[in-house]
C-alpha cells in the first residue's frame, strides 16, 4: 500500500452519530450545557468548589470523582474519548475575537470503559493543560466533559440527570443555576 489512509468504520459511525445528534452550528464541549440544559448537571471535582489540586491527596479526590461519574455512565460498555484541537490560518493573537474563523479538529478513540483508563488525560484536564475533551457512550446520549474544576455531564433524560445529581449532591456547585 502507498500509505493512503483506509476508511475507518468506527470513525464514520461516530461522524454520522454526531451529525444526527448535535444541533446545527459549531458544537464544542463547553457548549453542551447550553444546548442540552434540560439533561445537564455540573459536578465540582474538589470539595468547596476548589478549582485546582495542590497535592497528591487532592488529585486522588478529583480523579475519584471523575471516575465515579464516568463509571456510572459507561461501566460495562464502550465509550468514545474525544479530544479537540484548533487552528487558525491567520494565527490570531486574541482567541475569542477570532473564534468564528477557527477550524476545529476532533480526534476520537473508541475503547472499553474501565475505571482509571483516562487518569493521565483527566489529570491534564484538571491542570488546564488539555482542555476540550469529552467522553461519550456509543450512542452519544451520555456525555462527560471534564474541565479544570469539575465536569459537565449530559444524561439521556432529565430523570436520569436528576438521579445522578441527587446521588452526588455534595459535589454540586453552590449557585442555584448549577454553575
Amino acid at each position: 500500500m502507498s500509505g493512503a489512509l483506509l476508511p475507518d468504520p468506527a470513525h464514520e459511525r461516530l461522524t454520522r452519530l454526531w451529525q444526527a445528534h448535535r444541533p446545527a452550528g459549531p458544537m464544542l464541549p463547553w457548549e453542551l450545557k447550553t444546548v442540552y440544559g434540560d439533561r445537564w448537571v455540573r459536578f465540582h471535582s474538589l470539595p468547596e468548589s476548589k478549582r485546582y489540586a495542590k497535592d497528591e491527596a487532592e488529585y486522588a479526590v478529583l480523579l475519584d470523582r471523575y471516575n465515579t461519574v464516568l463509571d456510572e455512565l459507561f461501566a460495562g460498555g464502550e465509550a468514545y474519548v474525544v479530544t479537540t484541537d484548533w487552528a487558525d490560518p491567520s494565527e490570531p493573537t486574541d482567541y475569542s475575537a477570532h473564534r468564528a474563523h477557527t477550524r476545529w479538529y476532533f480526534y476520537a478513540d473508541r475503547r472499553p470503559w474501565r475505571r482509571g483508563c483516562l487518569d493521565q488525560l483527566l489529570r491534564a484536564v484538571a491542570d488546564d493543560t488539555l482542555p476540550g475533551i469529552f467522553v461519550a457512550d456509543t450512542e452519544l446520549t451520555r456525555i462527560h466533559h471534564p474541565y479544570d474544576g469539575g465536569a459537565d455531564v449530559i444524561l439521556a433524560t432529565p430523570e436520569e440527570r436528576d438521579r445522578l445529581r441527587d446521588c452526588h449532591s455534595t459535589w454540586l456547585p453552590a449557585h442555584p443555576s448549577g454553575y
